[in-house]
């Protein structure tokens, strides 16, 4: 699968549960959605991963990746310690200058 650098970096992160190089993947103003919450900027975006990181121990395994005009959808299956582990989620990214601006999970 082809996927695009920074995307291929963000799966190498997490699932080496490196909350640095995940947040590097991000633009300083990059915005994060999950669980109901929104992260906002690298700082917020470091403390969820790691925090994410230390409760689920998710990785993910790339299925699928599709890209249009306005953003790009990573499906993977994604195993950790949550109910209903592993699932598939499909990680809906904006791309800017090579960083990820906005990212959004959905099942």
């Amino acid at each position: 699968m082809n996927l695009p650098k920074v995307v291929s970096e963000l799966v190498a992160a997490q699932n080496n549960f490196d909350s640095a190089a995940y947040v590097m993947c991000f633009s300083e103003t990059a915005v994060a959605h999950d669980e109901g919450k929104i992260y906002n900027g690298r700082k917020e975006i470091e403390h969820w991963i790691a925090d994410s990181n230390e409760r689920y121990k998710a990785t993910i395994r790339p299925e699928s990746f599709e890209e249009n005009e306005t953003e790009c959808v990573l499906k993977a299956e994604t195993s950790g310690n949550f109910p209903g582990s592993p699932i598939i989620l499909a990680y809906h990214m904006v791309l800017s200058d090579g960083l990820i601006q906005s990212l959004k999970f959905t099942g």
